[in-house]
């Protein structure tokens, strides 16, 4: 009988046992020099950056995007006004799953989670006034991941500029999709040749920009515990790199571009001990697994977000207080860039006056706190070194497993990973409403005031507007060139070379997403989720 986990302070959410005390013996014998060096140095337990903060402060990276281009790109010119340091572009749900806002799938979705992009035309919109050379921007996109990268590779070649200097990340990370997420639209084998055409086109074309960014983040909204967010992303990450391995790439060529993307919940001291846990583990998967000998590629750098899943409706200001705690851990833990959610997003999009606390939040971490002085603060803390180690073995055991199976692509197969998620979130919500897990203002400390909220909402007529875009695009573009653009595409899925070149003359000629994704659809195939047969 599998054995429930406790859920106070003497447990993480993970299981892992907190002792009431730790000292010099639960450090004993530890290598110091081995398990964590210093940092900026293999294995990067401490870091990536010898100075870490202290030359420069993480990137500040609100997520936004919503309704049509217009409305977006008013929000990112607020943003960068107010202090962001960064851009993060969040697309709606059609755009996520290859559709136009004309599509009948795409009925009630345009603009409700993020913005609308369905043309080039849209993206010179999305960016308009923001010159692309000199702002890193992140883009939460996967299975069309390819298209919205050319779209701004393109902007910015409009800007006049030089695009090989451009910065930022595309999430293209399609095996958690599988896992945790459900945005995919290609079956695995064509979803992989895809991404390695990524890496390779990136490698030639955009040697600045991070071309994946594998994602735990998702798998732990989903329900999983900070132990196996670990195992899974690097699982996943060992399946990314071996394709492009078998590819044809050259380790070196291309893992120096590889991000990561965690999450920041509600454990500080597990979620701090996860990061290093993370970089240690990777450095060592890189060189000893896959054999890289340059730094950049056995470096784990990684984006934060803080834990939408832990957001609550009731007492929404309470929210502003878990983003700053699980933000301050992100920090701690040596986190390269950091989105913190806003305190209303458990009721809606989040408003100029919610993601302008969330941004203060950052800023006050980073001006005020003085946590940003000196690389990896917590290290040498009994407690952290210990829950380092312990999660990294409870992480280790977990991606023993996977390998038996054959790799993360079998896993995910056969639905090990899934259940996992599934099994580990069924047992979190009932500890909830057990009461064992306090969620303040939730199962305890509640109250029946209800706060008034000035809450974000999306124009209603977001669709009617892209839809007649649509229209004018295709009654004015060269209907002759799209045609041809679009079999040239169709024969490159057909053949074997790399599908961005023949994507990015589809688009130069306003080839619409759904047009590109939809000869994508045919030549590749789709996905079909079905039950899975646990072993």
């Amino acid at each position: 009988m599998k054995q429930e986990r406790t859920f106070d302070a003497r447990a993480t959410d993970s299981g892992i046992e907190i002792r009431a005390l730790y000292d010099w013996h639960d450090t004993e014998g530890k290598d110091w020099e081995a398990d964590l060096g210093a940092p900026g140095r293999f294995p990067f337990a401490r870091g990536v950056y010898p100075d870490m903060y202290r030359g420069r402060l993480w990137t500040m990276r609100q997520y936004a995007g919503f309704a049509s281009a217009e409305e977006s790109n008013a929000r990112y010119h607020y943003l960068l006004e107010h202090g962001q340091t960064g851009l993060s572009v969040a697309f709606d749900l059609p755009t996520q799953m290859g559709y136009d806002s004309d599509h009948p799938l795409s009925e009630g979705e345009v603009g409700r989670v993020g913005v609308a992009i369905d043309s080039l035309k849209d993206m010179e919109t999305l960016f308009a006034g923001i010159p692309l050379e000199r702002v890193s921007t992140s883009m939460t996109i996967n299975a069309p991941a390819a298209v919205l990268l050319l779209m701004y590779e393109l902007v910015a070649e409009e800007q006049g500029a030089d695009t090989r200097e451009l910065r930022g990340t595309i999430q293209n990370d399609i095996l958690k999709e599988y896992v945790a997420r459900g945005t995919y639209i290609f079956p695995p084998a064509p979803s992989m040749r895809i991404v390695t055409d990524i890496f390779e086109y990136c490698r030639e074309n955009l040697p600045c920009w991070n071309t994946i960014s594998i994602s735990g983040y998702h798998i732990r909204e989903a329900g999983a515990t900070a132990a196996q967010e670990l195992a899974y992303t690097l699982a996943n990450g060992i399946a990314y790199v071996q394709a492009a391995v078998d590819a044809g790439l050259n380790i070196d060529d291309f893992a120096g571009r590889l991000s990561f993307f965690f999450n920041a919940h509600n454990d500080f001291f597990e979620e701090v001990a996860k990061y290093r846990a993370a970089r240690r583990m990777w450095a060592r998967i890189m060189r000893d697994r896959f054999g890289a000998t340059d730094p950049r590629s056995q470096m784990l750098r990684f984006h934060t977000q803080t834990a939408g899943s832990t957001l609550t409706a009731q007492q929404p200001h309470n929210n502003i207080t878990r983003v700053a705690l699980q933000a301050l851990a992100a920090v701690m833990g040596g986190t390269q860039s950091l989105h913190t959610n806003s305190f209303d997003e458990a009721l809606a999009l989040p408003s100029d006056e919610s993601v302008t606390v969330a941004l203060r939040t950052q800023q006050i971490i980073g001006y005020e706190s003085g946590a940003p002085g000196t690389p990896d603060p917590l290290a040498g803390s009994f407690l952290v070194e210990t829950l380092t180690d312990e999660l990294q073995a409870k992480a280790q055991e977990l991606m023993g497993q996977i390998d038996e199976l054959g790799g993360a692509v079998r896993a995910i197969e056969v639905g090990v990973m899934q259940r996992g998620i599934e099994d580990a979130a069924y047992e979190y919500q009932k500890a909830i409403e057990r009461g064992d897990k306090v969620i303040v203002g939730l199962n305890r400390f509640s109250t029946e005031v209800v706060p008034q909220m000035n809450l974000m909402k999306v124009d209603p007529t977001v669709q009617k507007r892209q839809e007649e875009k649509l229209a004018a695009l295709r009654a004015q573009r060269d209907t002759q060139a799209v045609d041809s653009a679009l079999a040239a595409l169709r024969a490159a899925a057909r053949g074997a070379g790399n599908l961005l070149y023949p994507m990015k003359e589809a688009l130069r000629t306003y080839a619409t997403l759904g047009e590109i994704i939809g000869v994508l659809r045919q030549e590749l195939g789709e996905h079909t989720a079905r039950a899975a047969a646990i072993p």
